[in-house]
C-alpha cells in the first residue's frame, strides 16, 4: 500500500499552545498509514528564549517597509539555542504525549537541509539608507531526500525546524522562513498534501471576522486583503501549488476542512471545468481517499441535494426522495504515482482524470443539470477502493444503497456504452522448496517451476473459458534459510457468461511444494441490450445524431461487484475518456469530449426518468380502470 506524504507546517504559537488539537489530528493521520513531515516555526519560542536570557530580539527595517530578523553570527547562536531549548522539547513532548514515535531536529543538522545565503540587505537605520552584510539569512537549496525518506519509514513523525545549513560554510547556520521551508520540502519530497496550520479559520478576508474564510484562492487572484505574517504563508502556498504536485491548504488548528482555504492552479481552463481540476488536483490513491471526500462533503453545496460520507468512506449525494432510484456510481480513488496536474483551454492531464475522476465529476454536474421527478431519486456516489481488490466502497453500496438502475462511471469514450466486463480470478501462488545448485541436472528452479505452473493453469482454464486473459501481476523470489521461495499473483480475466462456479471446476492442486490461494473470484457480467436503461441511452445518442457502439471490456469495475447480487438490476458503464490510458502516466481528457458526454448523459438520465413516469401512469390507469 502506498503511504501518502503529508507536509504540515505549524507555527510556534500552535506548538507552545495548550491546545493540542493539531497533535491529535497528526496522530489520526499517522495511524491511517500516512507519512508525516512536520515543519515548525519558532518566532514565539525565540521571544521566550530571549526573555530568559534578558536579551532584546533585534530586527532590521528594510527599504520595502517590512522587517526582518537580524541574524548576526552571535544572534544565530542564540536562535539555534532557542529552537533546541524551547521549540524542540515542546514539539517532542506534544507529539510523544499522543504516543507517536518522533524524530525532531533543526533542519541544518547533518546537512539535512542546505540553503544559500541571501544577498546584503537594504535597510533604513536612523532614517538613513544603508546596507547590512552580516545577517545570516538564506533560501532553500536542497535536502537529503534519502535520509528524510529513511527517517519517514522509521518514525511516525519527522519534524524539522529552522535554521538550515549554509551550503557555502557547512559549520554555519542560516535562518529561513519556516513556511517557505515547508513549501520547498513538499515539492522536493513529492508530497501528496501540504497543510499550513494557523490559529485562524484558514485565510480570512477580514481578520476581525473569524467566519470570513476565503474558500478558494487561485494563482492569479489579488490577495491584497492579506496582512502580517499571513502574507508569507500565502506566498509559500502559491509557490508550492505553482511548482509542486500536491494539494495545498491553509487550515485552522483542528485541520478541519470546514475552516480551510485551498489554493488552485487552473491554467487556462474555463470555469466550467473548475470542479474537475480541483478533484484531479487532490490526490486520492486507494485507501487514501479521505482528503477528497472531505473536500467534496464541505465544498459541494447544491440546493435540494443532500450529501454525506457513508461508513465505507464513499461520498454520497442524493436529489429527490421518490421510490425509483437511478444510481450514478463513480469512484474517487486512483492507482499510485501522482504528477502535476496541467490544464489549458482544451485539455487536462493528471492522475485519475480518465480513470475515473472525469466520469465522476460529470455525475456530480448531473445533480445541477437534471430535474428529478417527484416519484424518483438521483443518487450519485463516489466509491472508495475501486482500484484495489478489497472494493470496500462497492461492496457497501451493494449491501446498503438499493437502486433500480445503475450507471457506472468508467471511461467508455463519449460515443460508446459499456455493457459488460470480464470477471477476475486472482490467485496467490507460493512455491517453497529445498535449495539445489543451479548447475544440477535435475534442478528445477522456483522461477522455472512458476512458468510451468502458469502454463498448466492456463491450459486448465482454457477448458472452462477459451476467451480468458491471463496476466502475472507480481513475482517475489527470495531465500529462506535452506529454502527457495517464490510468491506470485496470477490474474485470470473471466468472460461474462462463464458459470459462476468456475473456481470449483478449476483444479488448483499442483504439488505439495506449491500453495495456490484464491484471493478474489468475481464473475463477469453482461447487461442486456433491451433494458430500459440502454434504451434511454440509445434515445439520447439518436437525439444527438451519434451512432452508439457497445463495448465488452476485459477489465473489471464496480459493475462486477454489484452484479454479484443485483442480478435483475440494469447496469451499464459510461463516461468520457480513452480507457487505453487507464493506469498510465499519459492520462488526459479533452474538454470537448467531457462536454459532449455530459449532454449525452443528461439526455439518458432524463429519458430513464421519463420511462419510469410512463410506467407509473400506465399502472395508475390500470388500477383506475379496474
Amino acid at each position: 500500500m502506498i503511504s501518502p506524504l503529508y507536509v504540515i507546517k505549524i507555527g510556534s504559537s500552535t506548538v507552545l499552545s495548550s491546545d493540542h488539537a493539531v497533535y491529535k489530528e497528526i496522530r489520526r493521520l499517522s495511524k491511517k498509514g500516512n507519512k508525516i513531515l512536520l515543519v515548525a516555526g519558532g518566532a514565539k519560542g525565540i521571544e521566550e528564549y530571549y526573555q530568559t536570557i534578558q536579551r532584546e530580539v533585534t530586527f532590521l527595517d528594510l527599504n520595502n517597509g517590512s522587517q526582518a530578523r537580524y541574524c548576526t553570527a552571535e544572534e544565530m547562536d542564540h536562535i539555534y539555542k532557542a529552537y533546541h531549548q524551547v521549540m524542540i522539547p515542546a514539539l517532542a513532548k506534544g507529539l510523544q504525549e499522543e504516543g507517536l514515535k518522533t524524530f525532531v531536529q533543526c533542519a541544518g543538522e547533518q546537512g539535512l537541509v542546505v540553503g544559500k545565503q541571501g544577498p546584503p540587505l537594504k535597510v533604513i537605520k536612523d532614517g538613513k539608507k544603508g546596507i547590512v552584510r552580516d545577517s545570516l539569512y538564506g533560501s532553500y537549496h536542497s535536502c537529503d531526500e534519502k535520509l528524510i525518506e529513511s527517517l519517514l519509514s522509521h518514525y511516525d513523525v519527522v519534524c524539522v525546524t529552522p535554521p538550515i545549513q549554509n551550503g557555502s560554510h557547512s559549520k554555519q547556520y542560516l535562518n529561513i522562513d519556516a513556511d517557505m521551508l515547508a513549501a520547498h520540502l513538499a515539492i522536493e519530497m513529492n508530497a501528496h498534501h501540504l497543510r499550513f496550520v494557523t490559529g485562524t479559520n484558514g485565510l480570512l478576508r477580514d481578520v476581525e471576522d473569524p467566519d470570513s474564510t476565503v474558500k478558494d484562492i487561485y494563482l492569479n487572484d489579488p490577495v491584497d486583503y492579506v496582512q502580517g505574517r499571513m502574507k508569507q504563508k500565502v506566498r509559500a502556498a502559491q509557490s508550492a501549488i505553482h511548482l509542486g504536485v500536491c494539494d495545498v491548504a491553509i487550515m485552522g488548528s483542528s485541520m478541519s476542512h470546514a475552516q480551510s482555504s485551498w489554493f488552485w492552479d487552473m491554467g487556462d481552463a474555463d470555469n466550467s471545468y473548475a470542479l474537475l481540476n480541483k478533484v484531479v488536483q487532490i490526490p486520492s490513491v486507494s485507501h487514501n481517499e479521505e482528503e477528497l471526500t472531505k473536500y467534496l462533503l464541505q465544498h459541494i453545496q447544491i440546493p435540494g441535494v443532500t450529501n454525506t460520507v457513508d461508513p465505507a468512506g464513499n461520498i454520497v449525494f442524493e436529489k429527490g426522495d421518490g421510490d425509483h432510484t437511478l444510481l450514478l456510481l463513480g469512484h474517487v480513488d486512483t492507482v499510485p504515482h501522482i504528477w502535476k496536474v496541467k490544464s489549458d483551454e482544451t485539455t487536462i492531464s493528471g492522475r485519475g482524470v480518465v480513470d475515473a475522476k472525469g466520469c465522476f465529476v460529470n455525475f456530480v454536474h448531473m445533480l445541477k443539470d437534471v430535474q428529478v421527478p417527484n416519484n424518483c431519486k438521483l443518487k450519485v456516489i463516489g466509491a472508495v477502493e475501486e482500484e484495489v481488490s478489497s472494493s470496500a466502497g462497492a461492496y457497501y453500496v451493494r449491501d446498503h444503497h438499493a437502486a433500480d438502475a445503475v450507471i457506472i462511471g468508467e471511461p467508455s469514450g463519449q460515443n460508446n456504452l459499456t455493457l459488460g466486463y470480464h470477471g477476475l480470478l486472482k490467485l496467490g501462488i507460493s512455491i517453497n522448496k529445498g535449495q539445489k545448485h543451479s548447475a544440477s541436472r535435475d534442478n528445477v528452479s522456483v522461477a522455472d517451476q512458476f512458468v510451468l505452473i502458469k502454463k498448466e493453469l492456463e491450459s486448465r482454464m482454457k477448458e472452462i473459458d477459451p476467451d480468458h486473459v491471463a496476466t502475472t501481476t507480481r513475482i517475489n523470489q527470495y531465500k529462506e534459510e535452506d529454502r527457495d521461495v517464490l510468491e506470485a499473483i496470477l490474474n485470470f480475466r473471466i468472460s461474462p457468461g462463464v458459470q459462476e462456479d468456475y473456481v470449483r471446476q478449476l483444479d488448483l492442486l499442483v504439488s505439495e511444494e506449491v500453495t495456490i490461494d484464491v484471493l478474489r473470484a468475481t464473475p463477469g457480467f453482461m447487461n442486456k441490450r433491451n433494458c430500459s436503461l440502454v434504451k434511454a441511452f440509445t434515445k439520447s445518442f439518436i437525439s444527438q445524431e451519434v451512432r452508439c457502439k457497445y463495448l465488452k471490456k476485459t477489465g473489471t469495475s464496480d459493475m462486477n461487484t454489484l452484479a454479484t447480487t443485483w442480478t435483475d438490476v440494469p447496469i451499464i458503464a459510461y463516461g468520457p475518456g480513452d480507457s487505453n490510458l487507464d493506469h498510465t502516466n499519459q492520462e488526459f481528457q479533452s474538454y470537448s469530449e467531457i462536454d459532449q458526454s455530459r449532454v449525452l448523459l443528461k439526455g439518458a438520465i432524463e429519458n430513464w426518468f421519463t420511462s419510469v413516469m410512463e410506467v407509473e401512469k400506465r399502472a395508475h390507469r390500470q388500477r383506475v380502470s379496474q
